[in-house]
């Protein structure tokens, strides 16, 4: 069993976090991408060790989390990328004015900044994508900010190995001291929260937990940035002429999808609506009672999932459709309105409802009846023109992405990914986790107003030797500054 950190090593923690802070800010873009390159190499490099600690820790299979180390790597990979390019640090200049109107206009020279030491809460279900080197990791670095994760109890020996990795690459390559750190214990997270070294922190994690720790953020006496993905539903919308079009298709799309990872994806879509006579129950009761047995990820998790499971049972309007390794439960739009709070309540883990409607009005209500969520789904045909243009502002207004003939499980990282939603999907809605912006989390722009060029930060001035984007009086460029 890994213990607890110490008062002291929580306090070494923090105040190498607090060192590394300056260094980090002041380190060029392209010396900063090398050093999150090698993270990404020697993750690489590791992964024969630290797959087996995974598998024994989480009971996920070796390929998945094969594919986890690859996606982790990846992502820092990217993060580099973009940083080395240089679009993360947002820079705009406008060069002064002297005849703008309706007042003469000075030099103005933005840029983004980090915000300083990062608090990273890893989350229990991606051992390696959400956790020590996960997307909150990787993105507070590319910003410049020192991180300090709070290992996930889930997965302790792994958090502590990966940590290592990271840190002897970051050493092995010149990046300041603190740069990363690793602390355990659920007291101890909340400490540090609240010490005034940290400036922003990340949570994947339950609504309750993920509340309480935003709460803590948001009234210390200096107020952060807390963000946290706590749960969601991910509902899925079906016309008729998708049924029609391709039945079946859908019906084991949507069971691969909600039992995928046994149930313990942040996207596993919760509910699937379908028109009343549909004719899937057969082949949806088929694909369901197929699905193999797997051990979810701890003990916790599955005594969780255990009691919300009883739970929804005893719901009035809810019946069983399939019951075994994954279940399967059935309703109408009108039982889900009388009795929304009771089952529009996240259950973590592979289980899923059907609910019927009877009308267009009924769809409408059905999409109207969610908060917010992750994700939001519809499939749908080209007949159906007419009703996806008026339901997708419905679900744009619900959900941080939409999809069309999609399942909402894997989240490409990529630039124009978005993960996150409108509460309770998350509680920072206008920022992503997953992708390139999830940076902008921890960066705060900063402008620089009649400042000699020579005293300047180097990426800012005139002259532009690495070729970095710049918005320069309107237009993106990577040329010098005019004179």
């Amino acid at each position: 069993m890994t213990p607890d950190t110490t008062p002291a090593e929580l306090e070494q923690a923090l105040s190498d976090a607090a060192a590394a802070a300056g260094p980090l800010a002041a380190a060029e873009p392209g010396v900063r991408a090398g050093w999150i390159r090698a993270v990404a190499d020697a993750l690489d490099a590791a992964a024969d060790e630290l797959v087996p600690i995974a598998m024994r820790e989480s009971s996920l299979p070796e390929a998945r989390l094969r594919g986890e180390v690859a996606r982790s790597s990846g992502q820092l990979r990217m993060f580099a990328d973009a940083l080395a390019e240089g679009s993360l640090l947002e820079i705009i200049i406008d060069t002064a004015d002297p005849q703008a109107k309706p007042v003469p206009r000075p030099d103005l020279r933005r840029v983004l900044v980090p915000l300083g030491p990062v608090l990273v809460f890893a989350a229990s279900n991606f051992p390696f994508a959400f956790s020590v080197c996960g997307g909150d990791t990787a993105s507070a670095l590319a910003a410049g900010c020192p991180v300090v994760v709070k290992a996930h109890p889930g997965h302790p020996e792994l958090s502590v190995r990966t940590a290592s990795v990271m840190i002897d690459a970051l050493d092995a390559a010149g990046a300041p001291a603190g740069t990363l750190g690793l602390i355990q214990g659920y007291d101890v997270g909340v400490t540090a929260l609240k010490d005034p070294r940290i400036t922003a922190a990340g949570f994947t994690g339950s609504v309750p937990a993920g509340k309480a720790l935003h709460k803590i953020a948001v009234t210390r006496p200096e107020p952060i940035p807390f963000y946290g993905e706590l749960g969601s539903l991910n509902p899925v919308f079906v016309t008729q002429a998708a049924v029609d079009a391709r039945g079946n298709e859908i019906a084991t799309g949507y069971v691969g999808s909600f039992t995928l990872g046994v149930g313990q994806f942040c996207t596993k879509p919760g509910l699937l609506f379908l028109p009343a006579g549909h004719g899937l129950s057969d082949k949806l009761i088929e694909a369901t009672g197929g699905v193999a047995e797997a051990p979810m990820l701890n003990d916790r998790i599955a005594s969780g999932f255990s009691s919300g499971l009883d739970r929804l049972r005893k719901v009035d309007g809810l019946r069983v459709l399939s019951d075994g390794p994954a279940t399967l439960l059935g309703t109408t739009v009108s039982e889900l309105l009388d009795r929304r709070e009771e089952i529009l309540e996240e259950c973590f883990g592979p289980v899923s409802i059907v609910v019927e409607y009877s009308s267009v009005d009924e769809l409408t209500a059905a999409v109207e009846a969610f908060e917010g969520n992750l994700t939001a789904t519809l499939h749908a045909e080209d007949a159906d023109t007419d009703l996806a243009r008026a339901l997708l502002p419905l679900l744009t207004a619900r959900a941080g992405r939409v999809l069309w003939n999609g399942w909402p499980t894997g989240v490409a990282v990529s630039w124009a990914q978005h993960h996150g939603g409108p509460f309770p999907s998350t509680v920072g809605s206008i920022h992503t986790s997953v992708g390139v912006t999830a940076a902008r989390r921890f960066q705060r722009p900063v402008t620089y107003q009649d400042t000699p060029n020579a005293v300047l930060p180097e990426v800012l001035r005139n002259a532009n030797p690495t070729a970095i984007p710049r918005r320069i009086n309107g237009v993106i460029t990577t040329a010098e500054v005019p004179s």
